[in-house]
């Protein structure tokens, strides 16, 4: 009991930091300091969240060969993802509007054709491992996006940080 209360909390261990920092960006900009891009330490801390949950996740997987489209699904998700961050670089994925970053409009797919292509990836390579983890964990990181999407829909262009001059 309490190994799922920790994989379930590990699980949703991104969404109150991504939230603090769509919601509050001058905030993180100012604690980064001058010197350093919040983009790039958004990015570093992610990783290392995402690091976590992996691992949270690996420990109730159960292994075995999975179906065909269990393959197709992750590599969708992951195509989605990496054609997003090869767009949007990693200011434009790491909130760098938000963060006072001048991030150029882009409409070449996925974007224009997917609403949240970056999260609608990641929600795919989630159901592809339906196949190998206990779909509570599954339904759990996905309401997480769900949930993210729907806050960064409602952006307020005047709460962004200013621009670091």
């Amino acid at each position: 009991m309490a190994t799922g209360w920790a994989v379930g909390m590990a699980v949703l261990l991104p969404f109150p930091f991504y939230y603090l920092l769509w919601t509050f960006p001058q905030s993180w900009v100012d604690l980064c300091g001058h010197d350093v891009d919040p983009s790039r330490r958004m990015a570093h801390v992610s990783h290392v969240i995402k690091a976590v949950q992996l691992i949270a996740l690996l420990s109730v997987a159960d292994f075995s060969w999975p179906p065909w489209y269990c393959c197709l699904l992750f590599l969708a998700g992951q195509f989605l993802n990496l054609k997003v961050f090869q767009l949007l670089g990693e200011s434009g994925t790491y909130y760098g509007v938000r963060f006072g970053k001048n991030v150029p409009w882009v409409t070449e797919f996925p974007f224009g054709y997917i609403k949240d292509p970056q999260y609608v990836g990641s929600i795919l390579s989630l159901v592809a491992c339906l196949c190998w983890v206990p779909p509570f964990y599954v339904i759990l990181w996905t309401m997480g996006y769900l949930f993210m999407m729907k806050v960064e829909s409602c952006e307020d262009p005047t709460t962004r940080a200013k621009a670091r001059g």
